[in-house]
């Protein structure tokens, strides 16, 4: 399950738009706001790809972000 607060920071410190993020993984701007908010799970693919773009370059960063058991 991904942790939504921590995953929105990172794209808001990050100074991108979410637009830019889901182009550069390949789906649509709703996808990702459905992904982001648990709608839908990211696949190893995304995961990847949205750690690349904001520069996720730490494990336990990905592990807190992505892989989160318990989530508000």
């Amino acid at each position: 399950m991904t942790n939504t607060e921590l995953l929105k920071k990172k794209i808001s410190d990050s100074g991108l738009k979410k637009s830019h993020i889901a182009k550069c993984v390949g789906i649509s701007r709703g996808m990702l706001n459905k992904k982001i908010n648990n709608e839908s799970a990211f696949n190893q693919y995304q995961i990847e790809k949205i750690c690349q773009v904001l520069n996720i370059t730490s494990l336990k960063e990905k592990e807190l972000i992505f892989f989160a058991n318990d989530v508000d």
